[in-house]
């Protein structure tokens, strides 16, 4: 077994821990979606407009209340993640709302291997990246899984986000922006419910705007556009204050909180 295959194999576990601990959370409010509320932001609302009849490919999805939303906005979805307990939870939310969308339980990396229709728009969102070793295959397999003429669509945490430590409480620069090496972190709690008592224990990697872009580029997919933005529409990062809108920022906003990418296969 690879190394990597054993980071994926602890992941996995945590985030199998991590599906009922989030089903339950106010951050997924899950009532309020079962009774129809998009668990979808703004931006990628405004960048993916109507997708009422597309295909959609929806990569590391979670339980998939994202892939739902799109479903019910119209488009034909399928959406993949490694946690088997997050697809069986997605399937059981699809049958429930008498949706249509498709769940496939597969590393993202292998999605190729597991899929083999293309689609109109593949979509990710809110970190993701940070799971994987490697941008490349990723990038590969968005290429493969893309129409002529389709869209990726990412909208995501900043790299320099994931530059600090935040384990004492408070943001502590610790990691490279292009750091090779693993992340290894231990702790209680999980972003949407830190009072949980479940051990969070996961592996991820940094990837700088440089890496995620030539990923995409090598694999033939022309950029659209790539936006900064130093608010975030999650608070889960520690004093972040809100904003009238509705969003998040840090007191001073010295850095970008995320960034949106669009590209193009042609």
């Amino acid at each position: 077994m690879s190394t990597n295959s054993q980071y994926f194999e602890v992941n996995k576990a945590t985030w199998n821990t991590k599906v009922k601990v989030h089903a339950k959370s106010e951050m997924y409010a899950m009532e309020a979606f079962k009774n129809g509320k998009t668990s979808l932001m703004q931006y990628e609302l405004d960048a993916l407009g109507d997708v009422n009849g597309k295909t959609l490919l929806h990569l590391q999805c979670h339980f998939g209340q994202d892939t739902l939303s799109w479903s019910r906005l119209g488009a034909r979805c399928t959406g993949v993640d490694l946690s088997d307990e997050g697809i069986a939870l997605a399937t059981q939310l699809n049958t429930e709302l008498q949706l249509d969308a498709n769940f496939v339980c597969c590393n993202v990396l292998d999605a190729s291997a597991h899929i083999k229709e293309t689609f109109d728009i593949v979509f990710t969102s809110y970190g993701v990246i940070g799971w994987l070793p490697d941008l490349k295959p990723w990038g590969q397999m968005i290429a493969e899984k893309l129409n002529k003429g389709g869209v990726f669509y990412m909208v995501e945490f900043h790299p320099i986000v994931w530059m600090f430590d935040y384990l004492e409480g408070k943001p502590i620069m610790k990691y490279g922006y292009m750091q090779d090496e693993v992340i290894y972190e231990e702790y209680e709690g999980t972003y949407a419910n830190q009072d949980s008592k479940m051990v969070t224990k996961e592996y991820g990697w940094n990837h700088g705007l440089s890496e995620v872009i030539n990923a995409l580029t090598e694999a033939g997919l022309h950029i659209e556009y790539l936006k900064e933005h130093d608010e975030a529409p999650y608070n889960v990062l520690p004093n972040l204050i809100e904003t009238p809108s509705g969003m998040y920022v840090t007191k001073d906003k010295l850095y970008p909180l995320i960034f949106e990418l669009k590209a193009t296969k042609y």
